[in-house]
């Protein structure tokens, strides 16, 4: 059975979200409902994907769905939102996207709410990536997995660590899309044509990965294999060692992490 779906926000990650779920089958544009108050999108969706949109919401179609989604912006006013699914005595799930904003803050002391909040992966389209979660004991984790498994997979995480898994996991892709143009070009400037060196370096990447994957072995330990004394492997390795290589990505994961942070406090005002 199709999970019933309200979103409050139809912007490009709800999009996303909605759009892998409605290929998996796992809700239908029939039973999905979203408010937004951009025309544009109210349009764009409706055509689009055939999802009930519409500017003002649809109480009905909210007190009716299994999961209500708050996809709207950490400056918009989402504690309005929570007060009129309480007015309207939602008490089902409530599944947020809005960043900096806690669960805690999401969970008054007077409701009944389910919340879960989670920080979505950028892969949803091909159904993989791991979104962070953080749920509070009244979540359907069932309904909540359903829905989330669509576009990935859970990681369960402690809400502490929500900033560190948005600049390392969610900004994960950008740091693998930096080293398969930087293994492409070095092919190039090797002598090889690009299309072949981004054809090599492509299968390296996912042929290295599932290796480690189903080997079970620590990455060092599968360097060791591949880097006989005096060959090319542990050439290669020297010049990488000397380079600023591996400071610059965890700079970078750094660097994402901290303004993570700061994006959460300008986003509360904290």
């Amino acid at each position: 059975m199709a999970i019933k779906i309200y979103a409050f926000g139809g912007g490009q990650m709800v999009e996303a979200m909605l759009r892998a779920a409605l290929k998996k089958k796992v809700i239908t544009a029939a039973e999905t409902g979203i408010t937004d108050i951009s025309t544009t999108r109210v349009d764009y969706l409706t055509a689009q994907y055939h999802f009930n949109v519409s500017q003002e919401p649809d109480w009905s179609a909210v007190q009716a769905a299994d999961l209500v989604i708050l996809g709207v912006r950490p400056q918009d006013n989402w504690q309005e939102i929570m007060k009129e699914l309480v007015a309207h005595h939602y008490q089902k799930d409530v599944l947020s996207i809005v960043a900096g904003v806690t669960v805690n803050q999401l969970s008054s002391s007077d409701d009944l709410f389910a919340i879960t909040r989670i920080i979505p992966n950028t892969l949803t389209d091909i159904a993989m990536g791991y979104s962070g979660v953080v749920k509070n004991d009244r979540a359907n984790q069932a309904v909540i997995e359903e829905f989330l498994n669509s576009f990935g997979k859970v990681d369960y995480i402690d809400e502490s660590l929500l900033d560190v898994f948005t600049g390392y996991g969610v900004a994960g892709p950008n740091y693998i899309y930096n080293f398969l143009i930087s293994f492409t070009n070095a092919g190039v400037l090797a002598g090889m044509p690009r299309e072949q060196a981004n054809k090599l370096a492509l299968e390296n990447l996912k042929a290295a990965a599932v290796f480690v994957e189903q080997s079970g072995k620590h990455p060092a330990e599968l360097l060791d294999i591949n880097n006989s004394a005096g060959g090319v492997g542990i050439t290669a390795q020297h010049e990488l060692d000397k380079s600023s290589f591996a400071a610059g990505i965890e700079n970078a994961v750094l660097a994402a992490v901290k303004r993570t942070k700061e994006l959460g406090k300008e986003n509360t005002g904290d």
